[in-house]
């Protein structure tokens, strides 16, 4: 299906400067050391699109006496300060009027000193530092300045080359103000010079790029600019790498300017000589087919492709006297098979629960009409339901194993209520170790079980069609058979989304009538459409069968287990 013009997100054109949050800090301290001295002086300017949204000023209490020549330096004397609150009292204010998150870029010329001492002050006072990007104007205005256009770039230097308001004074509200209008200087020379418009751009462009980098950005120029997925390769055509993103050429041109560090990749990109790209209709889609093209490709860079094969199913064996058995395939018509488990470690952890509320016998000896193991200890202490005694027949024993292949199917309380039970009398007696080790255990099952219930409920469903509302107007179409997704497509709000439907028969990609046959990398794609189908307010247009989710599900026991 073409794509439908639409206006670009913010994802996809990166976060404007215009609407970026700056928190421009400066200090005044008694020395440099972070160890020996201490803060003074607080100052700070928070600011949007050129506009001052507020200002943070106050002096500190450093509770030792300040240098002399600090003092003639700044102005700031020991009687100034000695009725100012020490950084106890005023660090958690301070955090407060910052507003730090994510999305904030705090702002400083020689960044690396104020936050430094911040930074030092919130562990002496046990506070947590908030996550934040930075940017260091001092770094910036060597970047931008070359040549010799200013002697230094010191701030004072900078703020008269630059034509700022304020004049620095060795004050920190005042250097504030400086570094301030020294940054939207800045931003108003590379804006033009070096077309940086958005954070991203911004903080690529002082990071340190290899000329491998620097060389390569052009791979990015002919790729889309809509959702897909890009595939680095080397020179013998190998891939690299696999990634998806609803913008393939801006998130493939941050490769490129160093605005993703890892070591890993740099290394990648130095290999890379070409960059491949599928282009998707949607960014549903773009998951799908990463996850697909990680598995199908297994490239060296991606984790991902390291254990793409890694999960592990519980299966019921078939044998006179079934067992639990870990198996690293589900196949079809076995009597109880739960999964999949993201390793062998969950996987056995599943079954240690299972066993704490199930006597289904645990060795792995066989038993037949003529032959049978000594019974073990587990049987004396009545642990197990002990069939190689003789005291079951298979008749019994398939009552012993029943509440299993009822949990994996339908209702999972025959193995999870006795464990909440086990749980509330651990914690009854203050037995609080033995409580967590059931209940971790109890995890990994109600996880397995919800994987599961997941598959089995999508997988069963031959065919069907949701539409998701988007932005720019439109629908986001998906086709999803037996758990896997068939098409996929884009259609204008305005218009039915029937006849579109109906078109995409032509085109959909057709699976094994037993989806449930998948393997870790199959029930990945599973996942990601349960979750899209619930967190992107789909609507059904089109179904042949029947989409059920059991009132009795093993999800209903996420939150007494603790599990998401």
């Amino acid at each position: 299906m073409p794509h439908l013009p639409a206006q670009l997100s913010i994802d996809e054109i990166g976060e404007p400067l215009s609407q970026a949050t700056f928190l421009v800090v400066d200090l005044e301290t008694t020395g440099g050391s972070r160890a020996a001295d201490a803060i003074t002086e607080i100052g700070a300017v928070k600011s949007r699109g050129g506009e001052v949204l507020g200002e943070f000023h106050t002096l500190v209490n450093p509770q030792a006496p300040i240098d002399p020549y600090v003092q003639v330096l700044t102005g700031i004397t020991d009687r100034m300060v000695d009725a100012a609150p020490p950084i106890t009292g005023v660090l958690p204010t301070f955090l407060e009027f910052a507003g730090l998150n994510a999305g904030t870029i705090v702002v400083a010329h020689n960044a690396g000193f104020d936050l430094g001492f911040l930074k030092a002050a919130a562990r002496a006072t046990d506070l947590a530092w908030p996550r934040h990007r930075t940017l260091d104007t001092l770094q910036l205005a060597r970047r931008v300045l070359v040549g010799g256009e200013v002697p230094n770039h010191k701030l004072g230097t900078l703020a008269a080359h630059l034509g700022a308001a304020t004049t620095p004074t060795h004050r920190a509200l005042d250097d504030a103000r400086a570094t301030l209008d020294v940054l939207h200087a800045l931003l108003e020379r590379i804006g033009g010079s070096n077309g940086v418009h958005t954070v991203d751009e911004l903080l690529a462009l002082l990071q340190e790029t290899t000329p491998a980098q620097r060389a390569k950005r052009t791979l990015a120029d002919p790729l889309t600019t809509g959702p897909g997925v890009y595939i680095f390769r080397d020179a013998q055509g190998a891939a690299l790498y696999v990634g998806k993103s609803s913008s393939v050429r801006r998130r493939v041109r941050a490769y490129f300017t160093a605005s993703e560090p890892r070591a890993r990749m740099r290394e990648m990109v130095q290999l890379a000589t070409k960059v491949d790209v599928v282009e998707c209709a949607h960014d549903l889609e773009a998951q799908i087919r990463e996850v697909r093209l990680i598995d199908a490709l297994a490239p060296r860079y991606n984790r991902r492709s390291k254990n793409a094969r890694s999960s592990v199913w519980l299966r019921l064996t078939s044998e006179r006297f079934p067992r639990l058995s870990i198996v690293h395939r589900r196949r079809d018509g076995e009597l109880a098979q739960i999964g999949p488990f993201g390793s062998r470690g969950a996987a056995t952890a599943a079954m240690d629960a299972i066993h704490e509320s199930n006597l289904v016998r645990r060795c792995t000896d066989r038993i037949t009409t003529t032959t049978a193991p000594t019974p073990c200890a587990l049987a004396e202490l009545g642990r197990c339901s002990a069939p190689c005694t003789g005291t079951q027949t298979p008749e019994q024993y398939a009552a012993q194993i029943s509440p299993i292949i009822q949990s994996a199917r339908a209702d999972p309380s025959p193995l999870l209520e006795p464990l909440h039970r086990r749980i509330q009398r651990l914690s009854d007696a203050e037995r609080f170790e033995d409580a967590a080790q059931v209940r971790d255990r109890a995890r990994s099952l109600v996880s397995g079980l919800s994987r599961t219930q997941q598959l089995e409920q999508l997988g069963s469903v031959a065919r069907m069609v949701l539409a998701a509302p988007a932005t720019g107007g439109r629908w986001d179409l998906a086709v999803i058979t037996r758990g896997r997704l068939a098409a996929a497509a884009v259609a204008d709000r305005t218009s039915s989304v029937l006849p579109i439907a109906r078109e995409l028969r032509a085109t959909e990609q057709h699976f094994p009538d037993d989806a449930t046959e998948a393997i870790a990398h199959e029930y990945e794609e599973t996942r990601l459409l349960a979750r899209w189908m619930i967190s992107s307010g789909a609507r059904l247009v089109d179904i042949d069968g029947e989409l059920v989710s059991p009132a009795s599900s093993a999800q209903r026991y996420a939150h007494a287990f603790g599990t998401r």
